[in-house]
């Protein structure tokens, strides 16, 4: 599992975290995640070569709420196209947030996209990778802390639409 993410705090944070897991763990275990500092939304395909990844996940990314910055939303027009690209046939687009507006935004920038279409969430009861991103991340446990609601879906890289 990688990580890319473009802020040096959230790096250096996740970066401890990894350690500490291995650590704890005496090497055992943790040693296929890691967290690369990159822009992904410039060189994602630097990275991974077509229909190579199963599962992109975005969690709790950051909601940009000035329209102006709109363009910059990790989920946009423009990058969806690069995340189908990677996505192998059937690989999956998970999102989780606290911010209804940028969920509504999500799901109207994916619903458009002809390559993705979204999975039902009764078909999803259960699913691991759902109860991981919705329950069990930092940034997951603080919103359920302070009492805030998570909004999330799921979307399947599909060919014949």
């Amino acid at each position: 599992m990688l990580g890319m993410e473009i802020r040096p705090k959230v790096i250096n944070f996740v970066t401890e975290k990894i350690r500490a897991l291995r650590h704890k763990a005496e090497h055992k275990m943790y040693n296929n995640i890691a967290v690369l500092h990159t822009n992904t939304m410039k060189t994602l395909t630097n990275y991974f070569r077509k229909e190579q990844l199963s599962k992109l996940y975005f969690c709790f990314p950051d909601p940009h709420f000035k329209k102006q910055n709109f363009r910059r939303r990790i989920i946009n027009e423009n990058i969806l196209s690069e995340y189908a690209f990677v996505l192998k046939e059937g690989g999956m687009i998970y999102t989780v947030t606290d911010v209804k507006d940028l969920f509504d935004w999500n799901v109207r920038m994916l619903e458009s996209h002809p390559m993705f279409q979204r999975v039902p969430n009764e078909q999803l009861e259960g699913d691991e990778y759902v109860d991981a991103m919705v329950n069990h991340t930092d940034e997951s446990k603080k919103v359920t802390r302070k009492g805030g609601n998570k909004y999330w879906a799921v979307y399947k890289k599909v060919t014949q639409f």
